[in-house]
């Protein structure tokens, strides 16, 4: 069941970018609340700030300036060794490129997500089935990336994401490799995932993935112009 606790806080984030020529602002004073069980789909047109935004709230990046309080945690005044403990902790990553490993099979690429975590080889390999049986891959546990189609592939990315049972998905672009078939068979189990407490934030270009979210958040040069409740799909 989605619950209202404030799960992600951005109190006025900028985030600035320097050469030795030129500064840019990826983000600029960025306000931003995202509650357990929400799913936001942040949408805009290139180089508005979207993936900026997104590597800050999965703490792969950092504020210029700002605030950023994840489940109460103040994460925008850690260092990295702190950043990769919490995030390790509380956050799964789905790609647009997928990211899976050619030479491990797909049990093995789940399986990996693990390898940091205080988790045993017969855990390991249970979790990775039961992820599996959730995105519908089971029957593909054995067969290498190059063996599956787009969306099989990304079944897998998302069963590594949901693996170490994180509080939350970051998912950047998700279809955006895909067909409109899998893209759309990919927003399904998203949506399902969610419908079953999953709190994710997802960056798209695609009105109609968007309307699988439950709110819109529209970023132009770095800040947010409108947000959107959504009656969803």
């Amino acid at each position: 069941m989605n619950t209202s606790t404030e799960l992600v806080r951005l109190d006025a984030v900028t985030r600035i970018y320097r050469t030795s020529e030129v500064e840019t602002a990826a983000l600029d004073g960025i306000d931003l609340e995202i509650n357990a069980g929400e799913f936001v789909a942040i949408m805009g047109p290139s180089g508005c700030g979207k993936s900026t935004l997104l590597n800050i709230i999965g703490m792969l990046d950092s504020p210029s300036a700002g605030e950023y309080i994840f489940a109460g945690e103040t994460i925008s005044n850690k260092n990295e060794t702190e950043l990769a403990r919490v995030r390790k902790q509380n956050i799964g990553f789905i790609f647009q490129d997928f990211h899976l490993i050619e030479e491990l099979s797909v049990r093995e690429n789940i399986e990996l997500a693990l390898l940091y975590h205080d988790v045993s080889a017969t855990e390991r390999k249970m979790r990775a089935e039961q992820v599996m049986a959730e995105v519908g891959i089971a029957h593909r546990a054995n067969h290498r990336p190059t063996q599956l189609s787009g969306g099989q592939q990304q079944r897998v990315a998302v069963a590594r994401a949901l693996v170490s049972k994180p509080r939350m998905i970051l998912a950047d672009e998700p279809t955006g490799n895909l067909d409109s078939v899998h893209g759309e068979e990919i927003m399904r189990l998203l949506k399902r995932l969610n419908d079953e407490g999953a709190t994710i934030v997802m960056v798209t270009h695609s009105p109609t993935h968007a309307d699988h979210a439950k709110r819109t958040v529209n970023l132009l040069d770095g800040q947010i112009v409108a947000q959107d409740l959504r009656n969803v799909i």
